[in-house]
């Protein structure tokens, strides 16, 4: 994936009242923070906010992961890896209720807790700074509170989405919002593009809310405050979520299948003439412009260049797939090595 860079906005907030009086405005270096987060979306803020020259005095992050066939190599977080490399202390609690974490969390007497792509936090963590806990989340909320915005933004085919800075509180992703960014999602983007456009603005935002909240001029607003005619959801994605539905339209099929990609993909199945059954997992497409309506999942194939799959209103032309067992690659190049007749199908 990309690292894209976006200009930050220029601020329009230098005229709000102060918000704060607990701890008066300070320098950047005295300004004690926490970061929480675990995934390389986290490991590009934090790496930001060490360049800038920000006082991360601690991080939190998940507990390394088993690894390989046998679960024998333990396997560090993007988060973990750049904090050590940085010589900045880790955190990694199985609980974050437990009470010698906790003790090692206040021992860091943090001003004020940043989260970004982390669990969910219980009040005696979020509340614990003198200024809080603020989270960086992957949507434009109140839109797409949940495990994975990203995706289910591109999947609905929205043409924006963006970026939000808010103040934790109990609900998950409803506190006050302090700042958004938006951008527009295009017909050629994925989940994995926009994941990076995304991640670029979002180190922008946290540092313009941290300047803003470290200069004591923000004023967070209410998320229920913010217009939504319809507040969609963006809930955890399971195997089963990614499966595809031929029955719906060209467009919705498509959309499923960039939202997806390329990771975690979405997967069809593959069935042959005689009977045998593959998982098939693809990561792009292109709709078939007149194409005839035939029952959908029905393929037709050309044994060599093309793979087309009949939807409830057309077709789509596959462009790059992963047969179970087997390397992602283009069509082109599967059919090389692969026998695929129209009489198979896609269920």
């Amino acid at each position: 994936m990309s690292y894209l860079n976006f200009p930050r906005n220029e601020r329009k907030n230098a005229d709000i009242p102060n918000l704060f009086d607990i701890v008066p405005s300070m320098e950047k270096k005295e300004f004690r923070i926490v970061f929480m987060g675990t995934p390389e979306f986290a490991e590009f803020t934090l790496r930001r906010l060490v360049e800038d020259g920000y006082n991360i005095v601690g991080v939190v992050t998940m507990p390394d992961k088993p690894m390989g066939r046998h679960g024998s190599v333990l396997q560090s977080s993007p988060v973990k890896k750049y904090a050590v490399e940085q010589g900045i202390p880790v955190l990694q609690p199985e609980k974050l209720k437990d009470p010698l974490f906790i003790e090692q969390l206040k021992a860091l007497k943090a001003d004020l807790q940043i989260v970004v792509a982390f669990r969910m936090l219980p009040e005696m963590v979020w509340s614990m700074p003198p200024l809080g806990t603020f989270n960086l989340h992957a949507s434009l909320l109140p839109q797409y509170r949940g495990a994975a915005p990203i995706n289910w933004a591109v999947i609905n085919g929205d043409k924006e989405t963006g970026v939000t800075t808010f103040f934790l509180k109990h609900e998950i992703d409803t506190g006050d919002i302090i700042y958004k960014e938006s951008i527009p999602i295009l017909p050629t983007d994925n989940a994995g593009t926009v994941h990076d456009k995304l991640m670029a603005l979002g180190a922008d935002l946290t540092v313009r809310t941290l300047d803003d909240i470290i200069a004591d001029r923000v004023k967070p607003v209410p998320q229920d405050s913010v217009p939504a005619s319809e507040l969609r959801p963006a809930p955890k994605i399971f195997k089963e979520t990614c499966r595809i539905d031929w029955n719906q339209p060209s467009v919705r099929v498509r959309d499923f299948i960039r939202g997806l990609s390329p990771y975690p993909a979405a997967w069809t199945v593959l069935r042959s003439p005689d009977g045998r059954e593959c998982d098939f997992k693809i990561f792009d497409t292109e709709i078939v412009d007149g194409a005839p309506v035939q029952t959908p999942g029905t393929v037709r194939c050309d044994g060599k260049r093309f793979i087309e799959v009949s939807t409830a209103d057309g077709a789509l032309r596959l462009l790059e797939v992963q047969a179970a067992g087997k390397k992602r690659m283009p069509v082109g190049s599967f059919l090389c090595g692969n026998d695929l007749s129209d009489c198979c199908v896609f269920e």
